[in-house]
Order: structure tokens, then sequence, then C-alpha cells
């Protein structure tokens, strides 16, 4: 059962196919009458290869898509890369539109963020802990004690053969403590 046939388009929250966030909103673009919302995040690894770029959506395995109910719903759950709509028993809620343009207005609010994409950068402050994660210092523990953002550089106070010791290292050869969520 869906919600009463409505004639205005709103909001729903759409389960795709695992990873598939993105096939399933380029489908839903090319339906008439629908428009889709996958906004994703783009940040900077540390791996074995070296410092790569990682996409990931916002919402893993969900998007957002915006469609008169009683007129496609059935063309958007059959939709290639679409699992369903997200129900509450025979209930689909829709999404608030305020929702869907705050998050809009906050991502595309961002200097370096396009339309879908918000490119989120390492967040370490002056003063944190922090481990090393690789090298011949991999597992010592040090502060920050300089941050250089342009060359993704930080200095660390480190406690090394029984002195302090300011060493100079890779952004991305550090493990930074986890923060609880505001």
């Amino acid at each position: 059962m869906t919600p009463p046939h409505d004639s205005a388009p709103a909001w729903y929250c759409v389960r795709t196919q695992t990873k598939r966030e993105h096939i399933a909103a380029k489908h839903l673009r090319e339906l008439d009458g629908v428009e889709a919302f996958c906004p994703r995040l783009r940040y900077r690894k540390a791996t074995r290869r070296g410092k790569i770029w990682w996409v990931e959506p916002l919402f893993p395995g969900y998007l957002l898509a915006r469609f008169q109910i009683a007129e496609m719903e059935r063309a958007v759950t059959f939709c290639q890369g679409v699992r369903g709509l997200v129900r509450f028993g025979a209930e689909i809620p829709p999404v608030p539109d305020s929702f869907v343009s705050d998050l809009k207005h906050e991502i595309i609010s961002r200097e370096d963020a396009d339309e879908e994409m918000i490119t989120v950068p390492p967040a370490i402050e002056l003063g944190e802990e922090i481990e090393m994660a690789s090298g011949p210092l991999s597992g010592m523990r040090g502060t920050v004690v300089s941050i250089m953002p342009a060359t993704e550089r930080v200095k660390v106070l480190l406690d090394f053969l029984g002195r302090p010791q300011t060493i100079d290292v890779d952004l991305f050869s550090i493990l930074l403590p986890r923060k609880p969520l505001p």
C-alpha cells in the first residue's frame, strides 16, 4: 500500500544495491519526472600503494529521489540498481523537503564541492595525540606541534631515546585518534 495518491512530487529514500548508489542515481535521472540526489564524500587515504582519493556515498546503500509516488513508484522500484523504497510497514514516508534543501545548501556552500561531492580534508589539530602508523617509528606516540597543510605534513613531538624530539612527518603516516560525534 502506498501513501494517498498525491499529485505533488516529494522526496523519498531509495534503497540501492550494495555499492551501486551512483548507478541507481544515473538510471533514475533518465526517468522523466524523477530527480535523484546521491551525495558523496571524497577524501584522501593512505594505502600500501600510496595516497589515493576515495569516494563513498554519504548514505551507503541509499539515495534520495523526488517524484510523484502515485505515478512513478513502480518505475523507480524496478529501475536498475534499485532494491526498493524505504518502507515502514505499508507506508512509504516522504523525506522532508527542508532536509534535502539544507543538505544541498551545505554541499554547495563548500568551496571545493560540486553539486553532489564533498571533499573532506583530514581533521587534525595542534596538541592532538597521535600514533605513528608506518616507518621506523611505527607505534610511537607523540603530540602534533605544527601543521603544514600545503605540503600535507605535520611536526610531531616524540619522546625518543629519553629526550623530546620534533620530527617532520607525512600527514598520512600517522593514526589520528577517533573523535566522538558531536
